[in-house]
């Protein structure tokens, strides 16, 4: 544990756009991936919305993975490992509100205490988010709003009250994302989450390849990850599936930081099995037989 000066890497952008239905978001995040990438050959759409994106295909020979349902955590994962596999550049997630959907259908089908039940399924969106995040591509995933409302008394009477627009998804997905885009049903974006500096505050405007270029101007200025770096982040991975997902995400370092890798891959698998004795010795004592 140690105080290290803070200096910004380089980095691929994660980043959401919100709205309603009709608002351009998949339009939109098309024209910002070809900013970043400067080919839609390299841009890849994750497609739940039933062949919408197919309908901006006259932007650019774009690549499209139809995911149908179910709409599980553990198939959006498998689509971007996919997307990864096939070396995109720029990923659109088109949209992840159907994730958190599934899961809360299927936090309603379990049996028992309701709170509880969040243990199985907390995990599972937690490691779609971090997929998002580790990915070693720019990410864009739109999220549907809809319409909010409180109870208000007025007059004495009680009476709902439109609020804004709030994501379909757990709330929270924003705070993981470097830049959030709130659409309007003219198409119109403001920033209301914005770690770039770019855009907060601006007035709202019309999304473009030149939004995604200047995105990429700034993920482009911080200074390049060294092996060191990645040796940080070898020792702060908690599991085996953040393990491989960063050694995925650095090629270039796999042969120096092989030792590394190695050595934290062996204790994770020791304390994997020391929490399987520490169970095993809890049962025992709990109820005297397993």
């Amino acid at each position: 544990m140690q105080l290290q000066t803070a200096e910004r890497k380089r980095a691929k952008i994660k980043m959401s756009l919100q709205g309603p239905s009709g608002s351009g978001k998949t339009y939109s995040a098309l024209l910002i991936a070809f900013g970043l990438c400067n080919d839609f050959g390299k841009v890849a759409v994750i497609d739940t919305e039933n062949h919408s994106a197919e309908l901006y295909a006259h932007l650019g020979a774009f690549k499209v993975l139809n995911l149908t349902g179910p709409f599980t955590p553990e198939n959006y994962i498998q689509a971007l490992d996919v997307c990864q596999k096939a070396e995109m550049e720029v990923v659109i997630i088109d949209s992840v509100t159907h994730e958190w959907e599934n899961l809360l259908e299927y936090h309603s089908s379990l049996q028992g205490n309701s709170f509880t039940n969040w243990n199985k399924v907390t995990p599972r969106h937690n490691a779609f988010v971090q997929k998002i995040l580790q990915t070693p591509f720019h990410v864009i995933s739109t999220v549907r709003t809809k319409q909010d409302y409180v109870l208000n008394e007025k007059n004495g009477r009680v009476a709902p009250e439109k609020v804004g627009l709030k994501s379909v998804q757990r709330e929270g997905l924003d705070y993981e994302m470097t830049l959030v885009f709130d659409l309007d049903m003219k198409n119109n974006a403001i920033a209301s989450k914005d770690r770039t500096g770019l855009f907060f505050g601006k007035p709202e405007m019309k999304l473009s390849a030149g939004v995604g270029k200047s995105i990429l101007e700034w993920c482009q200025s911080g200074s390049d990850i060294n092996a060191s770096d990645v040796q940080d982040r070898i020792g702060e991975c908690k599991s085996m599936q953040e393990l491989l997902t960063l050694y995925k995400m650095f090629p270039q370092f796999q042969q120096s930081l092989k030792p590394e890798f190695e050595n934290q891959k062996r204790k994770l698998i020791i304390n994997v099995n020391d929490d399987r004795k520490l169970l095993s010795q809890s049962l025992i004592h709990k109820n005297g037989v397993i």
